[in-house]
């Protein structure tokens, strides 16, 4: 009877596109996307009272609705690069990219659209999704630096060490990709959400770091987890 046997830790492997798993993750991962770009139009303010430290306003702190599920999209990334390679994830990035997209042209259409004669939220439409084509900008702008960005470390970490160091690789690659992820749409978006002044801006971005590594942190020993169960259920990452 044979059995299978884990890689070698000098050797690096990945599973296989073809597979039911990477179709699950790639849905999840476009529905994060698309979500967190609606959400994020809704500023965020955690405290009261106005603290500035010289042009620095460094409390309360802000913060967009993305912040709640964003982070889930650099997860998915990082499991996505880790256990399927680099092709895979750039699939999933530009299928992350198509969806956003098609969800905020049609946004835009819908509210170009006449209202029925007794529909009386056309300004509550206008104001809530108004300005998702600009967070949509900004986020594809973010997303597909940050993504790439993030894949590429995770990857070229991956081909040095190999099926060892797994934390210290999504931990790099994370911090890479949401630095540069996060400058990017708070450059472009903080006007949409009323940002106006560059004390607010440089809090808005490094909060905006700061939560968004601090959840994929938190939530890193079940990314580790499911790397390893997505590798042991993966027949050709064994090949």
């Amino acid at each position: 009877m044979s059995t299978v046997s884990s890689p070698r830790p000098d050797s690096v492997r990945f599973a296989s596109r073809g597979s039911s798993h990477f179709d699950l993750l790639l849905a999840a991962f476009c529905a994060v996307i698309v979500v967190s770009n609606v959400v994020a139009t809704k500023p965020l303010e955690v405290g009261s009272g106005l603290v500035e430290l010289g042009p620095v306003q460094v409390w309360p702190l802000v913060l967009d609705g993305g912040v709640v599920l964003f982070p889930l999209a650099y997860v998915l990334g990082d499991v996505i690069s880790e256990v399927y390679g680099l092709k895979a994830a750039r699939r999933a990035i530009w299928a992350g990219f198509a969806a956003a997209l098609l969800a905020a042209v049609t946004f835009a259409v819908v509210q170009l659209l006449p209202a029925a004669g007794w529909y009386e939220n056309q300004d509550a439409y206008e104001a809530v999704l108004g300005p998702v084509s600009q967070i949509v900008l900004a986020s594809l702008a973010g997303y597909l630096a940050g993504q790439f960005l993030n894949s590429w470390v995770l990857v070229r970490m991956k081909q040095r060490a190999a099926e060892k160091r797994l934390v210290a690789r999504l931990v790099g690659s994370t911090g890479v990709g949401e630095v540069a992820d996060t400058l990017i749409f708070c450059a472009i978006a903080a006007s949409a959400i009323g940002i106006t002044t560059w004390g607010t801006f440089v809090n808005y971005f490094v909060m905006g770091v700061v939560m968004k590594v601090a959840i994929e942190l938190l939530l890193m020993p079940v990314t580790v987890r499911v790397i390893g169960a997505l590798k042991r259920r993966e027949p050709s990452y064994y090949a």
